[in-house]
């Protein structure tokens, strides 16, 4: 069996990560199947790749639709004998409806890990709804039901969750202490966020949720940390805010880091304020690191987070109610470790890389057993 994983993203985020994961897994659990995987040239997963033994080609796309990676696309389907294309964005989507119309493709499998709605127009449809697609991915249960509205046959669409490596995160290491660098006092607790600085993480309620705990409640013993890839105009109005706000000395940014995930032990609490959401890899590497977690109850987050069960949640851009989740945590700490436990075996149960490996093989065997 031979899987070619098709990626449009450029920049690096939890999409690109699963790729990653889902090959490596089937790599060391599954040599019988052979994967590769068509990115962006000089893209960020082509650059992560470089570290790794997983094969992989690339191509320029300089637009949308070029027609470069849309010509070494075919290639490698025909040179490689590709049996099934798994296409994990909406780009590689539109690039894959596009070269099948030129060279007869593979089957395809779509994987959907944004809660955005399929827009309403003809061609976002045309291509969602493009025969060649068996499966359809969905991250959450949520994203599904908002899938299936604009889906013609709705039983192609399946919730699959993905997952995090125990072993990498387990063994991963960062030397960065941000407790030293920032030169925050110890009694001071750190809350911290990951997240590219996109739309979808709405940092601006990040950046109020400070302002009412600092400003509003006097609670100068917190410092908020957020770590993530810049976006020029959108980061200087951010740190606009923060001076605003006068919370320059209660908040630092801290751009992308390598290895993120390995700084999350060094945060008293992990904080996501998204106003949209498939399901975001950091709660679940906050799961791993025993971090307890305060949310937006976006997407499909309250599928694995219940409300003063194993976690806080909050509507979107209530920075009040995620403030007021903030001082009930630290007012009854004995909860911590009990969210934090909780949460751990939920994920080893349930949101690991290799079940996410395991339950894709199967869907990939049943439509190519299909053709047989």
């Amino acid at each position: 069996m031979k899987i070619l994983h098709v990626s449009g993203v450029k920049n690096w985020g939890g999409g690109e990560n699963q790729i990653q994961l889902l090959c490596r897994e089937f790599k060391n659990h599954h040599p019988e199947i052979e994967n590769l995987i068509l990115c962006i040239k000089d893209g960020s997963l082509a650059r992560h790749l470089e570290k790794t033994n997983l094969k992989f080609h690339t191509a320029p796309l300089a637009l949308k639709i070029d027609p470069r990676f849309i010509l070494k696309l075919i290639r490698v389907c025909n040179l490689e004998k590709i049996d099934l294309i798994h296409l994990h964005d909406p780009t590689a989507l539109s690039l894959a409806v596009m070269a099948d119309h030129f060279k007869e493709l593979p089957p395809f499998v779509l994987s959907k890990k944004t809660s955005f709605p399929i827009k309403p127009r003809r061609q976002s449809l045309y291509k969602y709804n493009y025969p060649k697609i068996k499966k359809i991915f969905c991250v959450s249960e949520a994203t599904r039901k908002i899938c299936i509205k604009s889906i013609k046959f709705p039983e192609k669409v399946l919730t699959l969750y993905h997952g995090i490596d125990r072993n990498s995160q387990a063994s991963s290491r960062n030397t960065y202490n941000i407790r030293d660098r920032l030169k925050i006092p110890v009694e001071k607790k750190i809350i911290g966020n990951i997240g590219n600085h996109i739309r979808a993480k709405d940092l601006h309620t990040l950046i109020k949720t400070a302002n009412q705990l600092i400003n509003f409640e006097n609670r100068s013993d917190f410092h908020f940390v957020q770590i993530g890839k810049f976006a020029k105009e959108r980061t200087n109005l951010l740190k606009l805010a923060v001076k605003q706000y006068g919370l320059e000395e209660n908040f630092s940014f801290l751009g992308f880091r390598e290895n993120a995930s390995a700084l999350i032990p060094q945060f008293d609490i992990s904080i996501m304020t998204s106003q949209s959401e498939g399901l975001p890899q950091f709660i679940f590497e906050s799961f791993f690191h025993k971090v307890p977690v305060i949310s937006t109850s976006v997407g499909g987050i309250p599928e694995i987070i219940s409300h003063k069960s194993n976690g806080l949640l909050a509507e979107a851009h209530d920075d009040k109610k995620l403030c007021e989740n903030i001082l009930f945590l630290v007012n009854n700490e004995e909860l911590i470790p009990k969210f934090a436990e909780i949460s751990h075996q939920k994920l080893l149960k349930n949101f690991t890389s290799e079940l996410m490996a395991e339950k894709t093989l199967t869907e990939y065997k049943k439509i190519l057993n299909e053709r047989l």
